[in-house]
This record gives C-alpha cells, sequence and structure tokens, in this order.
C-alpha cells in the first residue's frame, strides 16, 4: 500500500503530537526520594563529568566540571553562587557563575551572564526540572537555544544531569552529567 504525500504528512505530525504529549512532568516524582534540595547539594565543593550529544546520539564532545556553590539568608530566600569551571576535551574552556534563589516550596531561579533572562526551576522529591533560554557558542556562532534540564537526586552525593538544548522546537542536542559533592 502506498502513502500518498499527505497522507505521510498526516502520519508524521500525528506520530509528533503523540510524542509531544508524553514528556514527563515534575509532579510524577512527587514521592520519590531522597528528597532534592538544591540549597544543600550545591553547598561547597563538586566535580562533574559529562557528554554533549547530537540530534543522532553521536558523542561529540566530552568536558570535566569544577564547581562551588554557596548560599546566604537574605529576605527574598536563600540566595546562592554556584561557580562552573568547564574544560572540554578539546582543550575550550568556559567558566559559567550562576546567581540562584531559593523561593521556597521547591521553587527556584536562577540567572547567568549567558541565560537570557530567568531560569525558572522546580523540585519534587528526588527530581528538579529547570528551563531557561541560553546563548550557546557553537564553532566561532552563537545560537540562542532553550534547555529542558532535569536533575536526578541518585544518593546525598550524586546528581544526574540530563538536558535537551532545544531550536525551533526541536530537541538538537542533549547534555548528560554527573555531579559529585567532594
Amino acid at each position: 500500500m502506498m502513502l500518498t504525500p499527505y497522507k505521510t504528512l498526516f502520519a508524521i505530525l500525528a506520530c509528533l503530537s503523540l510524542f509531544s504529549c508524553s514528556s514527563a512532568s515534575i509532579d510524577d516524582y512527587d514521592q520519590t526520594t531522597p528528597k532534592l534540595n538544591l540549597v544543600t547539594f550545591f553547598d561547597g565543593e563538586l566535580t562533574a563529568a559529562g557528554i554533549v550529544q547530537d540530534f543522532s546520539g553521536k558523542v561529540t564532545r566530552k568536558f570535566t566540571v569544577t564547581m562551588t556553590g554557596e548560599w546566604q539568608d537574605s529576605p527574598e530566600g536563600k540566595k546562592g553562587v554556584l561557580k562552573e569551571w568547564f574544560v572540554y576535551d578539546d582543550g575550550e574552556k568556559q567558566t559559567r557563575i550562576w546567581y540562584l534563589t531559593d523561593l521556597g516550596n521547591g521553587q527556584y531561579e536562577g540567572r547567568a551572564d549567558d541565560i537570557l533572562g530567568v531560569a525558572e526551576g522546580q523540585a519534587n522529591g528526588s527530581a528538579l526540572r529547570w528551563r531557561y533560554d541560553m546563548k550557546l557558542p557553537v564553532e566561532g556562532s552563537e545560537y540562542e537555544v532553550e534547555f529542558d534540564d532535569w536533575m536526578f537526586l541518585v544518593d546525598e552525593n550524586t546528581i544526574i544531569n540530563k538536558s535537551d538544548i532545544i531550536k525551533f522546537g526541536v530537541t538538537v542536542a542533549q547534555v548528560t552529567l554527573v555531579i559529585q559533592k567532594s
């Protein structure tokens, strides 16, 4: 049986709509343990190792990160500074400094120089989901992309971080990172 171009297009759109409806929700993690508290986990020294995969799943970069986090009480909630130093397998180095606010009830905000606007985070159970737009440097150019960033607390010293990098509604790359408290 041969599909006409219209039937093929309809079948593709139907599949895409099914996949877009099946994404995970932060509420799915309500009863999971251990409970993730960003303030507690990202306090002190941490290290991480990660990979970047392109849309096909091919690993395109590997990297390590050294981090330090500090938190203080403020009238708006706990305020934190998380400094990250990235070293990529091709020798490139990057630094990012996050300015974080614990708004209470599992709500977080984050700002950094390469983040467009405010990163919004929601924690529930052992998971945290960040959503933000970012200026991403790639081979001498800079692209504005969306991040759908999930963190999962495995134990008191380990987080697995998975991020989808999205452009025009399509996942163009994924980042996987394992973060360890020192």
